[in-house]
């Protein structure tokens, strides 16, 4: 009997996410899986209200939402900055901070006039990053977590990263979130701690 030598095409894998710097992050930390990656954009999803109390609440909508759309896969994340002095702000609503459709220019501006009279020692922040992974063709839910954690600068350093990068600072590194190189920054942040424990679930799956 003659066997196909013919492997099954890849599947479609959709990031549910607008965000350009997570998009780039995302593809760069789901490399080497089996899937063809595609953002939700691309396939004219458009975004759901993050309605969530928690960012795994909303990382899940996310998710649901692009694989009910698609048919497909689906990967979303939620994260944001939460800051002791602040009683856990912005947290979930660290994008829209300032308001809604907001810019980090602005979301930037309010988290500082809101520390304005905090001391440098009590300025304590993490970034949290929930990840949720939804397949319905395998009924397939998973779900993972990363911290990473830092302090708020009055002042910006970096140009590169995305949201409050220049102003997290990293004591251990004597730099900020911005000043990391990509790869570094990924192997260290709060999403690619969750992307990493995300793939180490795919790979047991697959």
């Amino acid at each position: 009997m003659r066997h196909s030598s013919a492997h099954a095409p890849p599947k479609v894998l959709v990031i549910a996410t607008g965000n350009p710097g997570k998009l780039r992050e995302f593809h760069s930390l789901l490399a080497g899986l089996p899937f063809v990656l595609a953002s939700q954009a691309e396939l004219g999803v458009p975004a759901t209200p993050e309605t969530g109390s928690s960012f795994l609440a909303n990382a899940l909508l996310k998710a649901r939402h692009a694989a009910a759309a698609t048919g497909c896969a689906a990967i979303a994340d939620d994260s944001g900055l939460e800051v002791d002095a602040l009683g856990g702000a912005p947290g979930i609503y660290s994008a829209r901070y300032a308001g809604p459709g907001a810019d980090d220019a602005a979301n930037n501006a309010k988290l500082l006039a809101a520390l304005a009279h905090t001391p440098p020692a009590e300025r304590g922040a993490r970034y949290r990053c929930a990840l949720a992974f939804i397949d319905r063709a395998t009924d397939t839910q998973l779900w993972t977590e990363g911290v990473w954690e830092g302090t708020v600068l009055d002042a910006p350093r970096g140009a590169g990263g995305f949201g409050y990068d220049a102003y997290f600072w990293l004591p251990e590194l004597g730099m900020t979130a911005a000043e990391l190189k990509p790869h570094e920054k990924n192997r260290r942040s709060h999403r690619g701690l969750a992307l990493r424990a995300l793939r180490e679930q795919l790979a047991a799956q697959l």
